[in-house]
């Protein structure tokens, strides 16, 4: 039953009752009380619903408003992060959410904002949603408030309140009660006579935490729990957060990134994130907006066309811009190029505005010049408003702010009624008037344009007020502009947060002659030509060559992108499309433009595997923009050090880092690599679920670092394999500990082949007993557990108590505690009906070696007839190791047994098709070769002989140099082996291998 329906039967029970005797008292004093209570909700909801079923995107107060519910697609929310400070620009937040596909994080519709999710424990007060400017924070909670309103959902809560930040700083100075705060805001609650909240469901909301200008002092404001008690606005609200007043309401704060931390973590019952459109929103939004569905498709097709418009697509505000410059490009300039940089785009939608306002406000016609003395006037006054609150970081403007950029209130109020959609005009209560940009990147572009325009008309540069001496030179004039641009770019990068990375973007796309054309009657003369932009550009790529952080550089290629230079980047996607990317040693620029090129790609980033670029440091170190963007990076057998564990430590610890799954198996990382990565793995933004540190040379040292990870009670680390490392019982014991920590939620440990007894199987089945709830996949196969280490654990399988799952103790025996890798050596023998018959075998038939006289061997299926190779007779499906003596040119190599044996294609050659993996040994170097592709490995051959070690269930074959009984990695080859792998050799003119016996 609604509540109107309610109110009404009550109102008939009242007349009814009436007449009673004796119910004129208390009953009747109750049932005036809750009509009175279901009127003002209907009242409320009713103005609620006027206030928000309608958006203007971005028109403050003129235009054809679209009904809410029509034009909303969801927005995409997702559980998680903190309140901390992030100082970042936001357009740097946009990108890297861009980034992230549309995958379950824990994603939260608009209703559900306050429903407590799955693995929490009891009600939420307050929600934090952050998220960038424009992203629709404020959308979703009016869509909120709409759906409340309209019956649709949380029908539970009897009143919602929405408040906006920039509304409340008006009362600055004044002094209220929260209920009289209610009632300034909600009269209808005054009217009702409603003078207490706390037996009614109610939601509170604060949209805009940023835009607050109140002393949010949460440490020394006064403790208040009186609703009817006055006192400034501030401490009403730092006592609602802290739930001091009115604790059984929820409230709801939405913030830009930044200003997240104005609020103290534990007032705060759950954070969530606004991401924006993911790709498939943006097209919904675009066909929702063009009903013309041919028309849709070309501005959807374009925009793809177009990274940096792509990725600013994230936002709902930049949609509705980019639609409303390509709307009209195309009704107007037909066979015209569409806008398809940032500057262009934001050139276009000031031209739209400024042509919409000499039609509506001045009744010109639409074939006049666009720009009178007026509106130039307009703008460069909006510019300088722009800038001036940009550099101190003000996105709202009142009064005093207007005044110090000389606009009078009255002006500014005329500026708004003109660009209705670049500049607004708010009221709150008591009329006060409220001034905004509509969204920050507009401000940026004004700014932009100001500074721009300020230099070709004046000569002054307002980054720097300098001044230029003389103008009758064009010398002069165009060295002056290279300094103010130049000066730009070193200030940009000088900002720790990138606050000016958009703000350069704009000046430097204004500065191309082309886009001062489309400005020209703003303009009265243009300022550069295009040796001035190839100097510039010339600069930006000096200063991408001298960063050392390619993270810093990406900035630095959009302005690039803007000048119309892709010179660096299409050099990048030569080598990629050729394949020839791992084989060519890179420039630190050309390091950061392979960055770009792939934080740029439309590809997901879900799997990002170092070796299809360069197995080094060097690479991973330049790479790591790319690694915290992936969610999963495989550096297996990538010779990396400590020095990359510290690098990924910090990785790890980042607020925005993607990485869910870190496979670091098979390089030498040492104790001392561990300590450095525990150092990320403890941090409270760490989100790791999987790490995988196989035959990484530690020892129980590493353990010791690992056990305060695995206590962490912030940790999600879900998987964890130390397998081939020589931990023994006591790094087991120590890990042990962190095993019973009941914030462990370690589902899989992998210990195989670890040098452990019944002794530390004894250790794992004491923690597992302490903290069962977990652990499903234990593997201990290849270790020594003995009967009483088996019996110990496989109890475990049987106990109601314990999750575990699976249990792998196989390949038990006291030959596995011997340490490294021989302990996995194998016999191989090999095959006389597969030798080609330029090669002779000797030594009972361990040596092959490379002859000119044919060999008179019989026809075989299996022989190769012309590459000179041999396989052995034993396919391998296990953990095998086998060492090789070689001379020459040799290849030293595994294939499948369908390797074609006739003629002398590639398809008969080790390494080169699909299944078939090679070492090529020569006397200078090695080379790793797959399906026809050559990985040079920069390791100088120590020795003539080669190790190869191959564990196929885990789907690892590496290579190694033995050099004094050490084994030096070469390369490692990670794949999914479907069938049984034979050895084999090529041995090419005077050259000669030989099996070694071990």
């Amino acid at each position: 039953m609604k509540q109107e329906e309610l109110a009404e039967r009550l109102r008939s029970s009242k007349r009814l009752l009436t007449p009673l005797t004796g119910w004129r008292g208390g009953m009747m004093g109750k049932l005036n009380v809750c009509i009175c209570n279901l009127s003002c909700q209907r009242e409320l909801r009713s103005k609620l619903k006027k206030k928000c079923e309608c958006v203007f995107e971005g028109i403050a107060k003129a235009g054809n408003p679209t009904l809410l519910n029509q034009i909303y697609t969801e927005l995409y929310i997702t559980e998680g992060g903190s309140g901390e400070l992030n100082e970042e620009h936001e357009v740097r937040w946009i990108e890297t959410a861009s980034r992230k596909p549309a995958r379950p994080e824990t994603t939260i519709t608009c209703e559900d904002i306050f429903k407590p999710l799955p693995r929490r424990d009891g009600p939420i007060r307050a929600v934090m949603t952050k998220g960038v400017a424009g992203i629709g924070k404020t959308v979703l909670t009016q869509k909120f408030t709409l759906d409340w309103a309209e019956h649709k959902a949380n029908q539970h809560v009897h009143f919602t309140f929405p408040f906006t930040f920039r509304e409340l700083n008006l009362l600055r100075g004044k002094k209220l009660s929260l209920v009289e705060l209610v009632h300034h805001f909600f009269t209808e609650t005054k009217e009702a006579g409603i003078s207490r909240f706390e037996q009614f469901q109610v939601v509170l909301i604060f949209d805009g935490l940023d835009e607050c200008r109140l002393p949010l002092d949460f440490n020394n404001n006064q403790i208040l729990t009186d609703v009817t008690e006055s006192t400034s606005v501030d401490v009403l609200l730092t006592n609602l957060i802290k739930g001091n007043l009115l604790p059984s309401a929820r409230l709801w704060i939405t913030t830009r990134p930044a200003a997240a931390n104005q609020i103290p973590p534990e007032c705060v019952g759950m954070v969530t994130e606004v991401r924006g459109f993911t790709d498939p929103q943006k097209e919904e939004y675009f066909r929702k907006r063009f009903r013309d569905e041919e028309q849709a498709s070309r501005i959807i097709s374009h925009i793809k066309t177009s990274r940096s418009l792509h990725i600013m697509c994230h936002i709902p505000v930049f949609c509705w811009i980019t639609a409303t410059v390509l709307e009209d490009v195309l009704k107007t300039s037909k066979g015209r190029d569409l806008p398809k940089t940032l500057t262009e785009m934001y050139i276009h939608f000031l031209l739209v505005q400024s042509k919409v306002q000499n039609l509506k406000y001045h009744g010109r016609a639409a074939t006049d010049p666009v720009w009178t003395r007026k509106t130039r006037k307009m703008i460069l006054s909006l510019g300088k408003l722009a800038f001036e609150q940009l550099e101190k970081g003000n996105l709202i403007f009142y009064e005093a702010d207007l005044a110090e950029c000389g606009i009078d209130i009255r002006a500014a109020s005329v500026y708004s009624g003109v660009f209705t959609q670049i500049f607004k005009e708010e009221r709150g209560l008591h009329q006060d008037k409220v001034f905004c940009f509509v969204h920050l990147s507009l401000q940026e572009f004004l700014a932009a344009l100001y500074v721009f325009l300020t230099f070709i008309n004046s000569g002054v540069n307002l980054l720097f007020q300098q001044s230029a001496s003389c103008w009758s030179a064009l010398f002069n004039k165009t060295s002056e502009l290279k300094l103010l641009l130049q000066s730009a770019v070193d200030k940009a990068l000088q900002s720790p947060n990138g606050h000016l990375d958009l703000f350069l973007r704009f000046l430097l796309g204004l500065s191309l002659s082309t886009n001062q054309t489309l400005l020209w009657g703003l303009m009265t003369q243009t300022g550069s030509g295009s040796q001035t932009n190839q100097k510039t550009v010339e600069f930006i790529k000096e200063k991408i060559r001298e960063n050392p952080s390619p993270e810093r550089s990406i900035n630095l290629f959009h302005c690039l992108n803007e000048l119309n230079d892709h010179s660096l980047v299409e050099e990048i996607q030569q080598y990629l499309r050729s394949g020839r990317l791992s084989t060519v040693q890179l420039s630190p620029a050309q390091w950061s433009a392979l960055v770009f090129v792939l934080l740029s790609s439309q590809e997901d980033l879900e799997v990002f595997d170092l070796k299809k670029y360069s197995a080094s440091e060097e690479a991973l170190l330049r790479l790591l923009p790319v690694v915290k963007a992936s969610r999963k990076s495989v550096l297996i057998g990538c010779n990396l050090s400590e020095r990359s564990c510290a690098a990924l430590a910090t990785v790890l610890s980042s607020q925005s880092s993607s990485l869910r799954e870190l496979d670091l198996s098979h390089n030498e990382l040492h104790d001392s690599g561990v300590k450095c990565l525990s150092a990320g793995l403890e941090s409270p933004h760490c989100r790791l679920e999987a790490l995988r540190l196989s035959g990484c040379n530690l020892s129980e040292r590493s353990c010791a670092a690992l056990v305060s990870v695995l206590s962490s009670q912030s940790s999600s680390l879900r998987e964890l394999d130390l397998s081939h490392n020589q931990l023994q019982d006591l790094g087991v014991k120590l890990l042990s500990v962190g095993l019973e920590s009941p914030h462990c939620r370690l589902e899989a440990l992998r210990l195989s082949g670890c040098l452990l007894t019944q002794e530390g199987c004894a250790s794992l089945a004491s923690a597992l007993s302490s903290n069962p709830s977990h652990l499903r996949e234990l593997d201990l196969s290849y270790n020594h557990p003995g009967d009483s280490g088996v019996k110990l654990l496989s109890a475990g399988l049987e106990d109601p108590t314990w999750r575990l799952e699976a249990l792998r103790v196989d390949h038990g025996g006291e030959q596995w505690l011997k340490p490294g890798l021989r302990k996995y050596s194998c016999e191989l023998k090999l095959d006389t009906n597969t030798a080609n018959s330029d090669l002779v075998l000797s030594e009972d038939n361990r040596k092959v070696m490379k002859v000119t006289e044919k060999q008179p061997y019989p026809d075989h299926p299996e022989r190769f007839d012309r590459w000179p190779q041999i396989l052995c007779s034993d396919g391998l499906t296990d953990r095998c190791y086998w060492e090789v003596d070689w001379k020459g040119l040799v290849d030293i190599g595994l294939t499948y047994r369908e390797i074609s044996r006739r003629g002398d294609s590639d398809a008969c050659g080790l390494g080169f098709y699909e299944n078939s993996w090679s070492l090529i040994c020569s006397d200078g170097s090695f080379t790793a070769r797959h399906n026809n592709r050559d990985t040079d490995i920069h390791v100088p051959p120590s020795s003539n002989r080669v190790a190869v070690y191959l564990d196929w269930p885990a789907g690892s074959l590496s290579f190694y140099s033995v050099s004094s009984d050490t084994l030096i990695h070469l390369h490692t080859f990670s794949s999914t082996f479907t069938q049984p792998l034979y050895p084999g050799f090529g041995v090419w003119s005077g050259s000669s291998v030989s099996l070694c016996q071990i």
